[in-house]
């Protein structure tokens, strides 16, 4: 299975970008799908997850109310819609997928793919 994320790139405050992030190798409907970031400097920290089915989500309290994970199975592709973005919301992004949940961290424990990131930077 490889993932692979697009749709970064350079922002004002206040401004929007929609990340995808494509599936391929077997069906996105096999694996939950999360979002991950690591800005310069700052460890990685978790964004939000969608289910396999798409009918369920979990953000990061941080992004809850901007950020919005979706996900089309037909497409093979997960989403991560970002509204009034922030400059501390510069990082780069990974998309991942995992089979299954592994431990009890729900959706912010282990993945089992990672894609390569895009970068989103904000500017004030």
């Amino acid at each position: 299975v490889q993932l692979q994320a697009s749709g970064g790139g350079l922002v004002q405050a206040g401004g929007s970008l929609r990340l995808s992030c494509a599936v391929s190798g077997r069906s996105s409907s096999n694996y939950d799908m999360g979002w991950f970031r690591q800005a310069p400097g700052k460890e990685r920290e978790f964004v939000g997850a969608i289910n396999r089915s798409g009918t369920d989500t979990d953000y990061a309290d941080s992004m809850k109310g901007r950020f919005t994970i979706s996900r089309d199975n037909a497409k093979n592709t997960g989403y991560l819609q970002m509204n009034s973005l922030k400059r501390e919301d510069t990082a780069v992004y990974y998309c991942t997928a995992r089979v299954r949940q592994y431990d009890n961290r729900g959706y912010r424990g282990k993945y089992d793919y990672w894609g390569q990131g895009t970068l989103v930077t904000v500017s004030s």
